[in-house]
């Protein structure tokens, strides 16, 4: 590549782009500091050939042609979606990363509740991501943040996000927000909570694993499956709040510690699964 000095910075926006098409992201991000034309060439166009090859390089096909990157809009925003996923190196060793790359799988082990974080945590600026179950929910599935130090795995069925005082959880079970091992409170804290299991009343005579399929069917019927839950993090205001169908339910958390902090979620049903999907910065209003 040539230098700013010479002629190569003089190039046409199109051969430009053309150019870029071909490098990855650690050298794209080089190139946009060089001059006010490259970056302009690079971030002008979020759907540039330049963004749209590197997605398709990235990306797994399976991602790009279904409906997990609905609301990213752009080959920019999808290709920085797929930066800030979840990781497959920081999970729990029940759980695997299936290959569109943004989708958790729990594989069916007893007595273990298992999580897993993102790629990228956050420690200044807003952000926002999307999670959604796409399976049941089982007794206890909780969505939030937590700190490198976090345990994503741990035995039994438990809360395992906001068990100590590294984690922050929702738990969308039973509406219990839950750090450093106690319950915060309800959440929302609205005269119509968003409910994901019905209050029924099972029989206490019947055996423990007719109770399970039974806990389970509800669970189907009542569960809002595949419903989108917004999450945005402000670390400039320290606080965790979420969305529920574009409805704002409140700020959840409030005086964050100022450390890096990541996405994560934590589930115990077996075969569920759950998908992550960072959108970048929130919109206001």
């Amino acid at each position: 590549m040539a230098a700013a000095g010479g002629a190569g910075w003089r190039l046409p926006g199109r051969v430009l782009e053309l150019v870029f098409s071909y490098l990855e992201l650690r050298e794209l991000r080089s190139c946009a500091l060089v001059c006010k034309l490259w970056h302009r060439v690079l971030h002008g166009d979020e759907n540039s050939e330049v963004w749209r090859s590197l997605a398709a390089r990235c990306l797994a096909e399976e991602a790009l042609r279904t409906d997990v990157l609905c609301n990213v809009p752009t080959y920019k925003g999808k290709v920085r979606a797929f930066h800030h996923a979840f990781s497959t190196n920081d999970c729990s060793r029940n759980v695997y990363i299936k290959k569109n790359g943004f989708t958790l799988h729990r594989n069916p082990i007893a007595q273990s509740t298992d999580g897993a974080r993102t790629k990228i945590g956050f420690s200044e600026g807003r952000h926002a991501w999307e999670v959604w179950w796409e399976g049941p929910l089982g007794t206890v599935a909780v969505i939030g943040i937590a700190t490198k130090r976090a345990p994503m795995q741990c035995q039994g069925y438990v809360a395992l996000l906001g068990s100590d005082d590294q984690s922050w959880g929702w738990n969308l079970v039973d509406n219990n927000l839950l750090h450093n091992g106690e319950v915060n409170g309800s959440f929302p804290q609205c005269n119509n909570a968003p409910k994901y299991q019905d209050n029924y009343i099972l029989p206490t005579r019947l055996p423990h694993a007719a109770v399970s399929i039974m806990c389970s069917i509800l669970l189907v019927s009542f569960c809002q499956i595949g419903e989108r839950i917004r999450v945005i993090l402000d670390m400039e205001d320290k606080t965790l709040a979420f969305e529920r169908g574009y409805e704002f339910l409140g700020v959840a958390f409030r005086g964050l510690p100022k450390v890096c902090l990541y996405p994560a979620v934590s589930a115990v049903y077996g075969n569920t699964e759950v998908t992550l999907v960072y959108l970048g910065k929130p919109l206001d209003g």
